[in-house]
């Protein structure tokens, strides 16, 4: 599976604390094995963010992707539940 990263999300990556990029990490690799690991806790957004799915990087923080199609996917942001307001 290949990752791409929006501008968006890099930019929210670079400011995380350590720790939480050293998560974001561990779980960008369980990711890429299986996008639907209970440890991830996937699941697909409603309203407004129909169109994309989150999964759990800790208690805390998230991530916000879409399929691109059977072998792609798109990370669009990183952070606490107060980013979605910025998608």
């Amino acid at each position: 599976m290949k990752i791409f990263y929006s501008p968006q999300f890099l930019h929210e990556y670079r400011q995380l604390p350590v720790e939480v990029k050293e998560k974001v990490e561990k779980k960008e690799k369980i990711f890429r094995q299986n996008p639907f690991d209970k440890r991830l806790k996937t699941h697909k957004l409603k309203g407004r963010l129909a169109d994309f799915w989150a999964f759990s990087v800790d208690f805390r923080y998230r991530i916000i992707f879409n399929f691109q199609n059977e072998k792609d996917v798109k990370f669009y942001a990183v952070g606490d539940h107060s980013f979605y307001k910025k998608i």
